[in-house]
This record gives structure tokens, C-alpha cells and sequence, in this order.
């Protein structure tokens, strides 16, 4: 029988974090909530109340790297050195998933639903977040 997956997808942005969840089987991403930022410790304490309504064991993390060439620029930098702070705090451990072009997919995604995504930049972050959750289920399998 295959393990109980318990993992939450984190789109981490200046001003909100998307934040996704999935199906205890590991096969599908979904949109939870947006947490507007304001202090790491308010931050830390929304993320920490998903984490154990949902059982959290593992975080996975968009990371922006450039579109170019694949490296780490200075955004993607700033942000790991975030995602680990925050995985220190929640003690769990951290998958970094490539994210790049998943706004935009996300963006589509909505639009797809039939709504506009410049109504509710939350929805797109929190599509992001399931968009970058459902890379890592599926490189999982």
C-alpha cells in the first residue's frame, strides 16, 4: 500500500504566499489559501495552523529560477534563503520544484474557469502554488 502523502505547495511572493495542498494519495494539487504577508511570525504561524490541519510533512517550494539559462538569480537566492527559514520554523523538511512560467499557467488556468485573473491576484498565487504541487506529485510517481 502506498504511504499517505501529506505535503503542502508553497508559491512564495513579497507580498502573499500561495499555499496548496493535495489528496492523501499523492495524485492532486489543490488551491487552499493566500496568506498576505506581514511579519515572519504571523507568516510562520498560517502556515503552521495548514500544517497541522493537514498533517503537513513536507513543504515544496516554487523556485524562480531564470528563464534563460536555469540558474539561480538574485530572486531565486532571496527566496531559498526564505524557504529554509521558514522550514526551520515548521520543522519540516523542503522540495524545491521549478516554477517558471507557472503564474502564467496559472493566469490560463483561471482563465480557462471563466474569470478574470487581475479580480483576485490571491487566486493566482494559490493556482501557482497547486500548479507548482502538482510538478512534484507528478515527478513523485
Amino acid at each position: 500500500m502506498k504511504p499517505r502523502v501529506a505535503a503542502l505547495g508553497l508559491d512564495l511572493g513579497r507580498r502573499r504566499i500561495g499555499v496548496a495542498g493535495c489528496d492523501g494519495l499523492g495524485l492532486l494539487a489543490t488551491e487552499l489559501t493566500t496568506i498576505k504577508r506581514s511579519s515572519f511570525a504571523q507568516d510562520i504561524e498560517a502556515l503552521r495552523q495548514l500544517v497541522n490541519e493537514r498533517q503537513a510533512t513536507v513543504l515544496v517550494v516554487g523556485m524562480p529560477y531564470t528563464l534563460d539559462d536555469g540558474t539561480m538569480g538574485k530572486q531565486a537566492q532571496r527566496l531559498e534563503k526564505l524557504a529554509h527559514r521558514i522550514s526551520a520554523a515548521l520543522g519540516l523538511p523542503i522540495e524545491f520544484v521549478d516554477e517558471r512560467l507557472s503564474s502564467i499557467e496559472a493566469e490560463e488556468l483561471i482563465r480557462a474557469s471563466g474569470r478574470h485573473p487581475s479580480q483576485d491576484k490571491g487566486a493566482i498565487d494559490r493556482k501557482a502554488a497547486a500548479v507548482i504541487l502538482q510538478r512534484w506529485l507528478d515527478g513523485q510517481s
